[in-house]
């Protein structure tokens, strides 16, 4: 993503736990610094936010050129300018000289009271006590500004939408070329296997400049299980959950696709199932426009299901749908909002999963999963993926 100068407001935060200043540690990886910054490094950088909205980044030397370019800080500090060298002389200790170089910069803010994330490094906070200033663990306040994506986090979300369904598509081909050959499907004269479906979607993402981690292509009674990743043949007459949430290499937003297909004839139960499901998130995804309730939409889909006989989440069953209907998606795979027994209302610029599920494991697991803009006045889907369960 093209570094921007675009504000970042969090002062109501601070004034509110009465915070002179908000400190993160950490590297890119971590979503809240990457937003903040964006500015991707994988070694380890500071970033400061000051009460009157002043911005500043403590790097290393190497990476100042880099940081002038493309972080939308402008305030760019090095730890050769907090003179770290004499200070690692001076406390024989490098991680020490960090903080001395933190407490520098805070200093010279005149920050005394600092908030810090709730992940902060115990060590930093530590150390910084000592020092005298005054450290609060606080949730963090990036997390809301996150879940309402701007037109270049939403352009950006489409592209890698667009990579997981050409990967899906690639899934589902797999599945469709292959034979039956004594209830195990065969594919270019081999047994088809989690694995080599899960490779195929690695290619198709790579070609596309995206990277999935965890993909599930779960088969047959082991579905049942949401998360479990699949392994070994697969068979013919039994449904196959493909999950896939891929991130964008360059600009690390995430997109995300559940489809359940199955080659041959399924059960009646497995058919009732699918219908099931389809029209869970069918009611769902319908519901889906600005302050609308998590919960009224992750009640819709339960309802659905109750009316069909299936056990649900809201009445404490641990088979039939037991988990929530969705969660934001953005530089996490799992981020705000929840869809679930929460009152939080959707906001334009949420970008979301609508996920319901049956899982009986005396018969498989059955998941659909699209994602989900809300616009001004309602929704637009961001999954062109076809519903196709028997191929």
């Amino acid at each position: 993503m093209t570094s921007t100068k675009v504000p970042i407001d969090i002062s109501k935060a601070l004034e509110s736990h009465k915070s002179d200043s908000y400190l993160m540690v950490g590297n890119s990886n971590n979503a809240d610094i990457y937003y903040a910054t964006r500015f991707f490094a994988s070694d380890e950088f500071a970033y400061f936010y000051t009460k009157d909205g002043a911005e500043t980044l403590l790097i290393s030397d190497m990476e100042k050129g880099r940081a002038e370019i493309e972080s939308r800080v402008s305030d760019i500090r090095t730890l050769q300018g907090c003179d770290y060298r004499s200070k690692v002389k001076e406390r024989k200790d490098p991680a020490l000289a960090y903080c001395d170089c933190l407490a520098e910069i805070l200093q010279k803010e005149g920050a005394r009271r600092v908030a810090v994330p709730r992940n902060f490094p115990y060590h930093i906070a530590q150390t910084l006590k000592e020092e005298g200033f005054s450290i609060e663990a606080i949730k963090s306040p990036f997390a809301q500004l996150r879940s309402r994506k701007d037109p270049s986090e939403i352009e950006i979300i489409k592209k890698v939408q667009g990579a997981c369904n050409k990967a899906m598509k690639a899934a589902a081909e797999m599945v469709r070329k292959s034979e039956d050959v004594e209830g195990v499907l065969n594919y270019h004269g081999f047994a088809l296997t989690s694995e080599m479906i899960r490779k195929e979607i690695d290619i198709t993402l790579l070609e596309h400049g995206c990277e999935a981690e965890s993909t599930i292509v779960a088969g047959g009674k082991g579905s049942a299980n949401p998360h479990w990743e699949g392994t070994g043949p697969l068979r013919a007459n039994e449904p196959i959950v493909i999950d896939i949430f891929p991130r964008s290499k360059r600009d690390r937003y995430y997109a995300d696709m559940t489809r359940t297909v199955l080659k041959g004839e399924p059960s009646e139960k497995l058919a009732d199932m699918y219908e099931a499901v389809l029209a869970a998130q069918k009611a769902g995804t319908e519901m889906v426009k600005p302050g609308v309730k998590c919960s009224e939409i992750h009640n819709a889909v339960c309802d659905v299901f109750k009316e069909r006989g299936y056990d649900t989440i809201r009445e404490g069953s641990n088979v039939g749908f037991i988990h929530s209907t969705g969660h934001g998606v953005g530089l996490e795979i799992h981020e705000l909002p929840f869809v679930g027994n929460s009152d939080v209302e959707l906001e334009e610029g949420n970008v979301i999963t609508i996920e319901p599920g049956l899982y009986y494991p005396d018969v498989g697991g059955i998941r659909l999963e699209d994602l989900v803009l809300v616009t001004s006045d309602g929704f637009e889907n961001l999954t062109e993926m076809e519903k196709k369960f028997v191929y």
